[in-house]
């Protein structure tokens, strides 16, 4: 049975009002992710333990909590909910919290990532010195990460990654999560060099070699640890050789030579650092 709300299928409204951050910003957000909730409010019917349970909230909590392992999103979210919403002083309303945020990164998709971000954000604010402060910082992070966008497109998620990876990693140094966060920011950190690569590579191809050369400094600038930086190290030289710039390109190829073992631009490398020690015309390679 397909759930319609002013008209709409759920989905479908969900889907249009994911659309909304993107253009709007944090506040576009928190008021998508207000308003999807309320539809999957509207979707489902809370879940409540049987009359004259004893400790009620352990008793959600536990089938939430079963429920998530199974990876039943929506009946995970059903019984968290119901403690969140109904048990402010049950000291498993932190974890429900939680659970909630977990339930939504797990379905995967950018509906979903909008309403993890917005849990765990909101768990961040109301139980700052939390044990688990952690790993709420650690999935928000998570949930825009999962949102990044291939090198060619926006990184506007790219970007925000990075700052939550990095306020993870500035506020829980010592945290058992701060290995896999240092792995992510640095594929996010990777993201958005292959973005500006790209660029620099497109101006470098359409001969214009200043712009090549101002985008291609600026991604060692800013990130002296890019995974590819060998292959920016050797169009960046490629390109100020072609503005007679060669004194200047040399250190890059050395640097090439000199931090990478294997690189498809190694031997290439080598033969241009010979003709430019040699003096030979470099231009003609």
């Amino acid at each position: 049975m397909t759930v319609r709300i002013n008209g709409l299928p759920t989905a479908a409204r969900a889907r249009r009002l994911v659309s909304l951050p993107r253009r709007a910003g944090a506040l576009g957000v928190l008021a998508a992710a207000a308003a999807l909730a309320a539809l999957g409010a509207c979707a489902s019917v809370p879940k409540r333990p049987p009359t004259g349970t004893a400790n009620a909230d352990q008793f959600l909590f536990q089938r939430g909590t079963e429920a998530l392992k199974d990876r039943k999103w929506i009946t995970s979210r059903e019984y968290f909910r119901e403690i969140v919403d109904n048990y402010p002083q049950s000291p498993y309303r932190a974890d429900a919290k939680l659970g909630l945020g977990d339930s939504y990164l797990g379905e995967g998709t950018s509906e979903s990532n909008v309403l993890a971000i917005n849990e765990f954000r909101e768990f961040l604010n109301f139980y700052p010195t939390n044990p688990r402060a952690d790993y709420a910082q650690y999935k928000l992070g998570l949930a825009h990460f999962n949102e990044m966008r291939g090198p060619q497109r926006d990184q506007t998620e790219t970007k925000a990654a990075m700052t939550e990876f990095e306020t993870f990693l500035a506020r829980y140094p010592k945290s058992d999560l701060a290995g896999d966060v240092r792995t992510k920011l640095r594929e996010a950190k990777d993201r958005l060099d292959d973005s500006d690569y790209q660029v620099g590579l497109f101006y470098y191809r359409a001969k214009w070699y200043p712009g090549a050369i101002d985008r291609f400094k600026a991604v060692l600038t800013r990130d002296p640890e890019y995974t590819s930086r060998d292959a920016v190290y050797y169009y960046l030289a490629e390109s100020l050789v072609k503005v007679n710039r060669s004194a200047e390109a040399l250190p890059y190829l050395e640097r090439l030579v000199s931090e990478f073992a294997q690189s498809q631009y190694l031997e290439n490398a080598k033969r241009r650092i010979e003709e430019l020690k040699s003096g030979h015309d470099a231009h003609t390679h």
